[in-house]
């Protein structure tokens, strides 16, 4: 690409919904060179994925996605029944077939106007182990969970199909992800592109702090200076901002359900600009989500 190009984010696009499907429809890049990520929670069934990640891989000069939880999801009226692992792969597939980059694929190397960077889009689950501090485990975690009516749906259409648990599935894609990025030129700094955040603290502001056993791992607290980010972009809370975190620039880029963006009507369903840089201050703040 030309270094005229932008890099642009958007997450949780949750094209079930008309209103988020018709933004998607819109959607344009501002330069045939931009490129767009894509950090999950498309949608859940398997064709609704194929139809925005197809409109959008059209559009831009290349679609980095990483997966949701909702992606992973098997809901009861989907065709498509694979589940776990088998069900990543058919996505990942599908990618392919639209030209979208995976964390399956080759880390594609952004060239921005300070110098190339390398995007590396990534799957790594959660383990369970953002707990509250008076907890210990993730039996009294989702004990409190039930307790509190506050329980994600990936205990019901989240399986982890072959492996016994959703945290044994969490650490094996942690472990094989964290000697992937290792293996990299650490000349070349990155742009880390996972769906949930990679450090805890942005879920301080949760509404419901029991949802955060549902939000990512402690296992990658310091991927982002350890990999040399000079930004990471995720999504799943619905809560879009800006935040920084030991130097490192952090987006939620989420566009989220329609009830949470029609109150930011102003900036819902545009693409957050990434890189160059826009110079936003920390704790920018774009509307509150469900969470």
């Amino acid at each position: 690409m030309t270094v005229g190009g932008k890099l642009f984010a958007i997450s949780d696009l949750h094209v079930g919904y008309a209103e988020n499907r018709e933004i998607v429809a819109r959607m344009r890049p501002e330069s045939p060179d931009d490129w767009l990520l894509v950090p999950g929670d498309v949608a859940e069934r398997f064709a609704d994925v194929e139809w925005a990640l197809g409109r959008l891989a059209e559009r831009f000069a290349k679609v980095v996605w990483a997966p949701g939880n909702h992606e992973l999801w098997t809901p009861p009226d989907d065709p498509v029944t694979s589940r776990g692992v088998a069900r990543y792969d058919a996505l990942v597939q599908l990618c392919r077939n639209l030209g979208v980059v995976t964390p399956e694929d080759p880390y594609p190397v952004w060239q921005s106007p300070d110098g190339p960077v390398r995007v590396a889009p990534l799957f790594l689950l959660y383990d369970y182990t953002f707990l509250p501090p008076d907890l210990r485990t993730k039996e009294e975690a989702l004990d409190r969970a039930h307790e509190t009516g506050v329980v994600c749906t990936d205990e019901i259409l989240l399986h982890p199909d072959p492996f016994p648990t959703r945290e044994a599935w969490c650490e094996s894609r942690v472990a094989e992800t964290e000697r992937r990025l290792a293996s990299c030129d650490p000349a070349l700094p990155t742009v880390l592109v996972n769906h949930y955040p990679l450090v805890r603290t942005p879920l301080r502001i949760l509404r419901y702090p029991i949802f955060a056993q549902w939000c990512g791992t402690e296992r990658t607290a310091d991927w982002h200076t350890r990999f040399g980010a000079v930004v990471t972009v995720y999504g799943h809370l619905h809560i879009p901002r800006t935040t920084w975190h030991d130097g490192v620039r952090f987006e939620e880029v989420s566009l989220g359900y329609p009830r949470e963006w029609r109150p930011r009507h102003s900036t819902s369903g545009q693409p957050r600009q990434i890189l160059p840089d826009t110079g936003r201050p920390a704790e920018t703040w774009f509307g509150a989500g469900r969470l």
